[in-house]
């Protein structure tokens, strides 16, 4: 019996020893596993910031570019009211040109000196970006610069679905249309 008492004790030991060892490898595997999971938490949490870091810098940098661009674009119409403004004295003074038709002695100076100082406004604005629209009879309608203000019978069959007169000349400052040619379209 003291045998089988004593065998009973082996077993029972390694029944033990198997246990622990058995609970050892459990609680090592739980702490691996929450290891593994915590790192993988980081991970994703260091991959979340840094998606969050570049969607803002994107975003700050289309921000800056966006401002650049209006701001230049401010500078360069910003004088449009002005211009604007001035763009009827330029076509005043070309009224008064086209309807001076005296050859007299005393009115050429005067017509010399108004088609001088019409001349002269014409260069300083073009110096700040104004533009005349190119006259553009007997061309196409392009309504990107002309306004149709009125249609006519075409006095000839080459004028039909083209400018006919230009009735006030067009204007832009720095590439943008700030007066638009009214224009007649023959018919």
């Amino acid at each position: 019996m003291a045998e089988n008492k004593e065998k009973e004790n082996i077993e029972n030991k390694e029944e033990q020893v198997e246990e622990t060892s058995s609970e050892n490898t459990e609680e090592q595997t739980e702490e691996t596993q929450e290891e593994v999971s915590e790192t993988d938490k980081l991970a994703q949490e260091l991959a979340e910031m840094k998606d969050k870091y570049l969607r803002l810098y994107s975003e700050f940098d289309n921000f800056r570019r966006r401002t650049a661009k209006e701001k230049i674009d401010l500078t360069k119409t910003a004088s449009e009211k002005v211009l604007s403004a001035i763009i009827p004295t330029i076509d005043d003074l070309e009224r008064a040109i086209a309807n001076t038709k005296s050859d007299s002695d005393e009115v050429k100076p005067v017509l010399d000196g108004v088609v001088m100082i019409k001349d002269k406004m014409l260069k300083t604005l073009e110096g700040q970006g104004l533009k005349q629209i190119e006259d553009a009879t007997g061309k196409e309608l392009n309504t990107d610069f002309h306004d149709a203000i009125t249609q006519i019978p075409a006095p000839t069959e080459e004028f039909k679905d083209k400018i006919v007169d230009v009735v006030e000349k067009g204007y832009t400052l720095n590439d943008k249309v700030i007066r638009y040619a009214k224009v007649v379209v023959g018919q």
